[in-house]
């Protein structure tokens, strides 16, 4: 007989879907028990075929229904169902045995039942405790009475809310056991409750890689086991150690007797069967892979080796070295402690053991992942959505080239790939942020055309790459890593507990003794709330009785916890909303799980939600904008880079070199499509001109420079050689002349070492003359440097015009970026150099040359205007960073945030240097090392909308307010927007923060239509609202503990009448002197107020050659205004507007220093510890200056 009981369809956070009874019938089972009597047969009896079980069935009884003369214990195995659409349900199967009584037969048989309880979460071990409690009330109760113990039994598992994504566990009594769920990381991953070191334990790490290598190549995968209970856990536990990849394939991790002919299909799979059929598997088929769980071996059908590519080496040593630090054994930790009296606390304290040995291993496996695919998102270009997959395999060892050629093509890695382009901030993007090297750094802060550097010729000379070898700053997180003694420490998993039967919150605290290295473990807080006790009935009324309860005591519980876990169960409160079917009051809530964590929402949840939704309901849901957001479908198209076909016209031809990776930049293109059509009259690029100038590219890029040791020592560890000429006289002798990124040397013929020619910046004159050959003058190249009197000359013969024009724009661009002390000049000119030579090497014509001196651009600017920068600005001027390396276009720089570094943290630990935010246009947020000024994140997505301004709140929260009136608000470890506040209705305008000894911190927050919030910052709530009446408020501070508002009609609270006109106004206060500063961008001039008489201004400082005042704010005893100026220059400006950075002194009102580092409007102060003032610039310049602060 079969008993199933389906839950409905519209409570989809329940813990179980379904739950199936299976056994053979009365009437059969009579029949059988006759036959045993007469045969006096003893041993196993099977149920025959004919009895008609389908697919549930036989996964039920994989070994088929059997009815036994003797008592066999109890077992469990898990399965997995697959629907066509790739959405998986999981099931526990508990094969229980009774005792079949017949009053007249004197035989005693056991026939074999089977209970199945279905969820759609992967919730092994709960559901396998669950399944324990049902045995109980099992043994006790008689055969007639099962039915209906089992339906209360799934009653009270169908009202179990499983816990919404994020840190907060649910638990539930379920006597004798407490149970608990644990919840989703994420909303992509699922519930980790099983034990993760089944895979370890049962394979060693060379075939657990071998094993991860089949499934990365997408292989069919079969796994054998005699116990049916392991198949699943292990596969399971292989496509969690694939995070972040996903299995998109058939996946049946148990295949019953008869479901064999499965293993035929000739795509690929990851299946388990009987470790009985292992032999006829393996010799009747073809291709397979083998993986016996057993025996801990890994084979493949029809041949005695694997046979496939190995994980690249450097990730499997460090992968193998991880696994050896690893306590696997529970016995081991617990051999020490006394017994446990409590079974419950006894089960609580191996759970919390469990899951701090589950996140070690999760963390292993995932940096295998990033030491895989570390290199893939630097050959990305998120514009269009490109995957340059030939260069990324010109950039790896020969060895590895097989393995990531056959990844490269899998379903798995395509899925990855979206990911990447949607720059999803993951665990796998933190980790490979957090994990760069000090390499990676350098390569961030200036794009520089790929070439191998020193440092890494030396490392190949040497075999040791290192990119390849372990990184220090991941090394320091995982245990017993490297040569260093290890410390014992002792790490305290504190257990919140939410009881709503109690008053209180009760805490348990256990103690686990791990062997860390240089890593402090912090506190491990694991939030559990428990559910009120469950019903047996499943009556109406008491399913409302229960929910209500527990919505009730969810709301205590919120007032009596902590704000940070307060939101924790709001966020569970909303979850509860679906339950009730409330979908309207769901989705209303959902702006308080904004306050918590979008990224835990499931997506598809509310898609669900939205389909569901009444006219009504679904109308008053589409006033609020904050839930329009929902629906937003993120572009998931990948491409792959071909060649064109057809002639390009312009914009093509941008599109089509920007997708081939050679430059990104959206001017070069320009100049490089002028170059390739100069002298051509339909100007467009041929499509086998393309072709030969990205092969002439390419190769020039893949072209290893074989330098002898002794050279390779005298260079930078980041110099990079990239010309090199034929074999040419000289005026010191035969050789060839090469060409870095910062100098010019010889290798002459016969010598070793090498002859330094000059250094860029100390030429003082480079021309082309001729020298007699013969009975002939050939031409030759002239260098004259201020290191030496006499000059050098090279008959570089049919190659002079080029080397002329080449050696003139480097030497023009590190003149440029001594004099503005920004790198990305240098960059750029050796980047029209390599552009120059591929275009001189394509047009085989007279007129190459020509043509390629359109992109000696450093050089042209040099003539037109000589490029000076005056005495103060060079004094002042530290550095320049350019946000906007990343892009076609510039980008203007709306607004700058400086945050202090964390002294608490080791170099080891996350958040330790102060970081630099910036915020360009469209909502794109780029984050600085302001340590080293390198790039940690080249996009965080907030909204699309122009974001007006910034506040570091605490350590752990940096709010950015938008124009689309949402106050966004990032995690500055994770790099990840996650939160976001909706209250205002208009544009936010502008931030305050109060830092009052005696109260926590108080950010305050305004918009354009007047109301200013006061926040508390731990609860994300409204505390107080303020409305000014006025038409527009652009701005607030804290001065004195007053609040400061400007507004364009301009009464402020504390402030007075100000300006008038409709423009955005500065403002400083300078509380010491008791002035108030202000500009607007339509005056040149600058007004100094009395903070107590406000009636007129005491003084007017004229700024002349100044249109406007765009930003101002107080370093130390100075005023550093931002302004535009309304005089036009030419040179690498383009005839732009000069800007110019003003520092002022309050005491005497005059100007200390005029600074001119850019070429548009200066948008944005801010100060970096009173040491630095950074401005940034709108897009025609886009760049950063970094000032430093007398």
């Amino acid at each position: 007989t079969m008993a199933l009981t389906p839950i409905s369809d519209h409570l989809p956070p329940a813990l179980l879907e379904a739950c199936v009874v299976l056994g053979a019938s009365h009437d059969r089972l009579k029949e059988l028990y006759q036959v045993a009597m007469q045969n006096n047969t003893s041993g196993d009896i099977s149920v025959p075929k004919d009895i008609d079980l389908k697919a549930l069935p036989h996964l039920c009884f994989p070994d088929g229904l059997q009815v036994t003369n003797e008592l066999k214990e109890e077992r469990f195995h898990f399965l997995v169902f697959t629907d066509v659409f790739g959405n998986r349900t999981h099931g526990v199967v508990m094969q229980y045995y009774r005792l079949i009584m017949y009053p007249i037969l004197c035989c005693v048989l056991y026939s074999a039942y089977g209970f199945c309880v279905i969820s759609k979460y992967p919730y092994y071990s709960a559901l396998k405790d669950c399944m324990s409690c049902l045995l109980v009330q099992l043994r006790t109760s008689r055969l007639s009475d099962m039915e209906e113990r089992v339906k209360e039994f799934t009653a009270r598992l169908a009202l179990v809310p499983v816990p919404p994504p994020g840190p907060l566990h649910v638990m539930f009594s379920l006597p004798p056991l407490n149970i608990v769920l644990p919840a989703r990381e994420d909303e992509d991953c699922p519930p980790v409750d099983l034990d993760l070191q089944i895979s370890l334990l049962c394979f060693r790490p060379q075939q657990l890689l071998q094993v991860l290598s089949s499934l990365l190549q997408e292989q069919r995968v079969v796994l054998f086991s005699a116990d049916w209970a392991q198949l699943t856990l292990v596969a399971e536990s292989l496509l969690l150690f694939l995070k972040p990849m996903s299995w998109q394939h058939p996946y049946v991790p148990v295949l019953a007797s008869g479901m064999l002919d499965f293993l035929m299909a000739p795509t690929a799979f990851l299946m388990g069967c009987h470790s009985s059929h292992y032999k006829d598997v393996a010799a009747e088929t073809d291709d397979l892979i083998l993986i016996h769980i057993d025996a801990g071996t890994v084979s493949r059908s029809q041949c005695d080796t694997v046979g496939l590519p190995e994980i690249p080496i450097a990730a499997a040593d460090c992968f193998t070295q991880r696994c050896m630090s690893l306590q696997l054994h529970f016995q081991l930790f617990q051999c020490q402690r006394s017994s446990c009296s409590d079974i419950n606390e006894q089960r609580a304290q191996k759970r919390a053991w469990q899951r701090s040995l589950n996140m070690d291993i999760q963390k292993i496996m995932l940096e295998l992942m990033v030491n895989i695919f570390r290199d893939v998102s630097s050959h990305l270009n998120f514009e269009h959505r490109v995957f340059n997959s030939e260069e990324f395999l010109k950039t790896r060892e020969p060895p590895e080239m097989l393995f990531y050629k056959m990844v490269l093509e899998t379903h798995v890695f395509h899925f990855f790939l979206k990911d990447r382009l949607n720059r999803k901030m993951d665990s796998f993007a933190r980790m490979e942020l957090h994990t760069r090297s000090e390499m990676q750094k350098l390569k961030c802060m200036v794009v520089n055309p790929r070439r191998p550097t020193m440092q890494e010729i030396q490392a190949r000379r040497t075999g040791c790459h290192p990119e390849a070898m372990l990184n220090k700053r991941l090394g320091m997180s995982l245990p017993n890593l490297g040569d260093h003694p290890q410390v014992t420490r002792q790490t305290l998993t504190k257990i919140l507990i939410y009881d709503p039967s109690k008053t209180q919150t009760h805490t348990h605290s256990l103690i686990l003794t791990r062997s860390l290295k240089h890593h402090v473990c912090p506190l491990k807080c694991m939030r559990v709330f428990k559910l009120p006790e469950l019903p047996a009935s499943l009556s109406l009324l008491s399913i409302q009785r229960f929910y209500n309860e527990l919505i009730l005591q969810l709301g205590k519980a919120i007032f009596c916890v902590p704000p940070e876990n307060s939101a924790l169960l709001a966020r569970y409160t909303t979850y509860l909303q679906l339950v009730l079917v409330f979908v309207y009051l769901a989705l209303r809530d959902f702006q308080n799980l904004y306050k918590t964590d979008t990224s835990l929402f499931p997506t598809q949840l509310v898609a669900w939600l939205v389909d569901s939704l009444l006219l009504e309901e679904r109308q008053l849901a589409e006033r609020r904008p904050e839930l329009k957001r929902l629906f937003l479908k993120p572009d998931d198209h990948v491409k792959k880079f071909e060649l064109p076909r057809c002639c390009l016209a312009r914009e093509a031809f941008v599109r089509c070199v920007q997708e081939s990776g050679i430059v990104k930049d959206g001017p070069t293109i320009q100049r490089l499509f002028d170059a390739l059509t100069d002298h051509v009259d339909e100007k467009q690029v041929d499509p086998t001109l393309f072709k030969d100038v990205y092969t002439f590219w390419k190769e020039a890029e893949a072209q290893d420079v074989d330098l002898p040791p002794e050279v390779v020592d005298r260079l930078d560890n980041n110099e990079c050689v990239y010309k090199l000429s034929s074999c040419v006289k000289t005026s010191h002798g035969v050789g060839k002349i090469a060409m870095t990124q910062k100098r010019l040397f010889l290798l002459q013929e016969g010598r070793p070492g090498l002859w330094e020619i000059t250094r860029f910046r100390d030429i003082t004159e480079v021309k082309i003359s001729s020298s007699p050959f013969l009975l002939l003058r050939v031409p030759s190249l002239c260098i004259r440097t201020a290191c030496r009197a006499e000059g050098f000359e090279a008959n570089l013969k049919t190659e002079t015009g080029l080397w002329d024009l080449v050696i003139r724009e480097m030497w023009a661009g590190r003149r440029m970026a001594d004099q503005h002390k920004d790198p990305q000049y240098m960059a750029q000119a050796l980047t029209n150099m390599l552009l120059m030579d591929a275009v001189a090497g394509c047009l085989h014509s007279q007129r190459s040359i020509g043509s390629a001196s359109k992109l000696a651009y450093f050089d042209r600017i040099k003539h037109e205007v000589p490029m000076m920068v005056p005495e103060a600005t060079s004094q002042t001027l530290k550095h320049k960073i350019n946000p906007s390396q990343d892009l076609a276009e510039p980008q203007t720089v709306h607004v700058l945030l400086y945050t202090p570094g964390q002294l608490s943290c080791s170099d080891t630990e996350e958040g330790g240097n102060p970081k630099l935010w910036v915020a360009l246009s469209g909502g794109r947020v780029v984050v600085f090392d302001a340590a080293s000024w390198s790039m940690l994140q080249d996009c965080i997505q907030v909204g699309n909308a122009q974001l007006n301004c910034m506040l570091g709140v605490g350590q752990d929260q940096v709010w950015i307010g938008s124009q689309d009136s949402v106050i966004y608000i990032v995690d500055p470890r994770s790099m990840s927007c996650n939160k976001q506040l909706t209250e205002h209705r208009h544009e936010v305008t502008g931030f305050a923060v109060y830092k009052g000894q005696d109260r926590p911190l108080q950010p305050y927050s305004c918009s354009a239509e007047g109301i200013i919030l006061l926040w508390d910052a731990s609860s994300l709530t409204v505390n107080r609202q303020l409305l000014l009446t006025c038409d527009r408020l652009s701005s607030i501070q804290i001065h004195n503990g007053m609040l400061w508002c400007c507004t364009y009609r301009s009464r402020v609270c504390v402030c007075y009448v100000l300006n008038t006109s409709w423009v955005r106004l500065s403002v400083c206060v300078c509380s010491q002197l008791g002035q108030l500063w202000t500009g607007c961008p339509d005056s040149g001039e600058l007004c100094v107020w009395h903070t107590s008489d406000a009636k007129r201004p005491v003084k007017r400082i004229p700024l002349p050659g100044i249109s406007g005042v765009n930003c101002m704010i107080r370093v130390k005893d100075q005023i550093w205004v931002g302004c535009q100026g309304d005089r036009v220059l030419g040179g690498p400006y383009g005839g732009q507007l000069r800007s110019l950075v003003l520092v002022v002194d309050p005491g005497s009102h005059a100007v200390q220093k005029e600074l001119q580092a850019h070429s548009d409007t200066i948008h944005t102060l801010c100060s970096a510890e009173h040491r630095y003032v950074l401005s940034g610039s709108g897009r025609r310049d886009g760049k950063i200056a970094i000032w430093k602060v007398d």
